[in-house]
């Protein structure tokens, strides 16, 4: 573990940058959103949903890694204030794009304007990223060792209010005030944060410069996930997870969107929304226990559960509690993720983990998207409709417009129960269990001045635990 001394008013300066990336984070969420909802309503395709949704991820699976290796060259102040001149820039283009392109034009997804515009706008919100990678490093930079994970709950819970805020602001603004009005709100508001950002100051000691270390550092960050046993299988069972997720970011706007009208949905949205407010605060009220890994293989159990039974009827009231208790549960994995990596891993090597995990697990979700879109619309939903399909699960699934999407979100959600089961008994389990508890700081000694001072100076972190007893440790898998 990296001794790391947080600076005088370091919550402070914290609470600063949780709120600009807050901001930025509604911005870039509130574009999304609209997006999604203008194309669905104006093209009725769920394959066109799937595609952005699986495009979005692509993105991500492909920077995170230079992102992550950007976080530790860089200082993080640096760090996000270029994110946020290339998401002005983007968004910039991407409005030129909207207002001189024909809409009939911009929406043939076979046409190259709508993948110009598209991508343009998905860069936009992608590098993003960048400001979210830097935060989750300057939780162990600002934040005291045994406050990470409340700090942690507090992203999530602000990040559950922006993503409340997007959502039902999305939907009203597409529906009521129309996309050309959209698009100008979403420039307006992306450039705000910037005067802010150019305000403000982080305390940080000088960069640890690697001569070993690539722009695209993957050896890096895989050599220092590594060097914590059972860390790789936690990054493997969250890219397994992704996959099941994949599902919801392809289906749950076409099954919103035929249950309610645009503007509804997206007050219902942000309605369940409130949920990754509570979940945020109780894990920043409570932390996430003495085994952080622990409790987020129950919570992805419960999220299986909710997945299989939230559509089993085409009730509105059903839907709306599933989907906020599915959100309750969703700050406190993946605080409990960064939690374990802020912890057992150097902090001046974190940016470089948290970048290759983003890429395992951002490459997931496409995979699945990708893939169910095109099934569920031309195979699941038709067999669905048929005489035969309603006969075989009517019993199950009962009658509905969105009866085929429901079998999907079924046996996704079945998926999820056993993978989550089934890590219980995993020696990987027991050994990052392990990895996470001797990682612990010694509450009851005094800080040590020598290490201290050598990170203020920037000097490498000490390895983590005992150097022999890391030595003769393997990695199990």
């Amino acid at each position: 573990m990296s001794q790391h001394t947080p600076p005088p008013g370091g919550m402070r300066t914290f609470f600063q940058v949780l709120a600009n990336t807050a901001v930025a984070n509604l911005t870039t969420n509130f574009l999304w959103f609209s997006l999604v909802f203008w194309v669905y309503l104006e093209t009725r395709s769920i394959l066109a949903t799937g595609v952005l949704g699986g495009a979005y991820m692509i993105l991500l699976a492909v920077c995170s890694m230079w992102f992550g290796s950007l976080v530790d060259r860089l200082r993080k102040l640096r760090v996000m204030l270029l994110s946020a001149w290339i998401t002005l820039a983007a968004f910039s283009i991407g409005t030129a794009i909207f207002f001189l392109i024909p809409h009939e034009t911009l929406l043939r997804i076979d046409g190259p304007w709508f993948w110009v515009f598209t991508v343009i706008l998905l860069a936009g919100c992608v590098v993003e990223l960048l400001r979210n990678l830097a935060l989750a490093t300057t939780v162990t930079l600002l934040v005291p060792d045994d406050r990470h994970a409340n700090a942690n709950g507090l992203v999530g819970t602000v990040q559950g209010l922006a993503f409340i805020v997007t959502s039902v602001f999305s939907g009203l603004s597409v529906g009521l005030l129309g996309m050309p009005t959209t698009m100008i709100i979403a420039l307006v508001l992306t450039a705000a944060p910037i005067v802010h950002l150019h305000m403000l100051r982080i305390p940080e000691p000088e960069i640890a410069h690697d001569p070993n270390r690539s722009a695209v550092d993957f050896r890096g960050g895989m050599t220092a996930i590594l060097l914590v046993p059972g860390l790789i299988g936690l990054i493997l069972f969250t890219t397994l997870n992704n996959l099941a997720s994949g599902v919801y970011m392809a289906l749950l706007d076409p099954y919103g969107l035929n249950m309610f009208p645009v503007e509804i949905w997206g007050v219902v949205f942000g309605v369940a929304g409130t949920g990754f407010i509570v979940g945020g605060a109780l894990v920043a009220r409570f932390g996430l226990g003495t085994n952080p890994i622990r409790t987020m293989l129950i919570l992805v159990i419960l999220i299986g559960v909710l997945g299989a039974t939230f559509t089993l009827r085409e009730w509105p009231w059903l839907f709306i509690v599933g989907i906020w208790l599915f959100m309750v549960a969703m700050p406190a994995i993946e605080a409990a993720e960064q939690t374990v990596i802020q912890r057992v891993v150097p902090y001046e090597k974190q940016g470089r983990v948290f970048g290759l995990a983003m890429t395992f697990e951002a490459a997931a979700s496409p995979i699945t998207a990708l893939m169910i879109a095109p099934v569920a619309e031309f195979f699941i939903v038709p067999y669905m409709e048929t005489a035969a399909g309603q006969e075989r699960w009517g019993l199950l699934l009962g009658e509905g417009e969105s009866r085929g999407i429901a079998l999907v979100f079924f046996w996704s959600g079945v998926a999820m129960v056993v993978l989550g089961a089934a890590a219980f008994f995993t020696r990987t389990f027991r050994t990052l269990s392990f990895s996470y508890a001797e990682a612990a700081p010694d509450v009851g000694a005094s800080e040590p001045s020598t290490p201290a001072a050598a990170t203020t100076q920037g000097a490498d972190a000490p390895a983590l635990g005992d150097p022999q007893s890391e030595q003769s440790r393997t990695l199990e898998r």
